[in-house]
């Protein structure tokens, strides 16, 4: 019977992965393409969904939401991408500082109160925890969840094919040589900061759907959520060789993962009230797997190999 509620309930993980794989994506930017840590994830993680969720409850379509969670999450990159280039403030403390005001931005959105619901039966939503199984495979949660992912990755592939998105790339490679080339470095970082934020919160905007209520307080530990996700994906996709497309693949896959480990392990009897643990340990193991590999099982250099090269 056990094993019977843990495949009952994969469905559920696969498709809540998939859409915490879009929040990966959006930490991929800065964290792999702009070389940034920014911490403004964990407020964009709450707007997006409070945006789309009061949105839809004062009559707009969930279009309508989604876009405007997704312009929501860029001003609040916006706002970290000046705190960071035009004030001098380091990127981590600028994201800090940008999540801090975000909780009371927050609440305001949502009347001041710490959660907002919504109904499936009431209103007309793309995604929800109740079309896991059951429903045409059209409205399946994890096929539009998949479908948004597929969309979100060919729009990004051809941005950063673009004169603008290689210099956002060219940016978080080697700002100074960048600045050399005569571009723009702080306005590349503003532009990516922005970018990573609304897709964040557009990610948040389907979460909220799919769990049926916004919360002030859902964006808590996103970031470690994000980067698991992005370590996962380099750890096991790491080898096979592919494109940019690919890469962001990987990480929305990696996200997959996460969640699929993470019911296996409540399964075998890990309390709810641990996962913040759970999830940091996660991150550090995958994070040391490289260097561990790197420094004890590297393959030895041949000796003489330096006089004959």
């Amino acid at each position: 019977m056990e094993i019977v509620k843990l495949f009952n309930a994969l469905p559920g993980a696969c498709a809540q992965g998939f859409i915490w794989g879009i929040m990966a994506i959006g930490v991929y930017i800065t964290y792999k393409v702009l070389d940034l840590a920014d911490l403004t994830v964990d407020g964009t993680m709450a707007t997006g969904g409070a945006v789309c969720i009061l949105m839809m409850l004062n009559g707009h379509s969930v279009f309508v939401a989604l876009l405007v969670a997704f312009l929501a999450g860029m001003l609040a990159g916006l706002v970290t991408g000046i705190l960071h280039t035009a004030m001098g403030i380091p990127a981590i403390l600028a994201g800090i500082l940008t999540q801090l005001g975000l909780y009371s931005i927050n609440l305001r959105i949502m009347e001041g109160k710490a959660n907002q619901a919504i109904s499936v039966d009431k209103y007309n939503l793309l995604i929800s925890l109740r079309w896991v199984k059951g429903v045409p495979f059209y409205k399946n949660a994890i096929f539009t969840a998949v479908l948004f992912i597929m969309v979100i990755i060919a729009i990004l592939y051809w941005f950063f094919g673009t004169e603008l998105g290689c210099s956002i790339r060219a940016t978080g490679s080697n700002p100074h040589m960048s600045r050399a080339q005569g571009i723009n470095t702080n306005l590349c970082k503003i532009i990516g900061l922005m970018l990573s934020n609304g897709i964040v919160a557009l990610s948040s905007g389907l979460c909220a759907q799919y769990q049926g209520f916004s919360d002030v307080n859902a964006g808590r530990g996103a970031i470690v959520i994000g980067l698991a996700a992005v370590i996962i994906g380099q750890v096991v996709f790491g080898k096979i060789r592919g494109n940019f497309a690919f890469k962001l693949l990987a990480v929305s896959f990696g996200a997959v993962i996460y969640y699929m480990v993470l019911q296996v392990v409540l399964w075998l009897g890990l309390e709810s009230n641990d996962l913040k643990l759970f999830s940091a340990i996660i991150v550090a193991v995958f994070l040391a797997i490289p260097y561990l590999k790197g420094k004890y099982f590297a393959k030895p250099v041949k000796k003489g190999g330096a006089s004959r090269a």
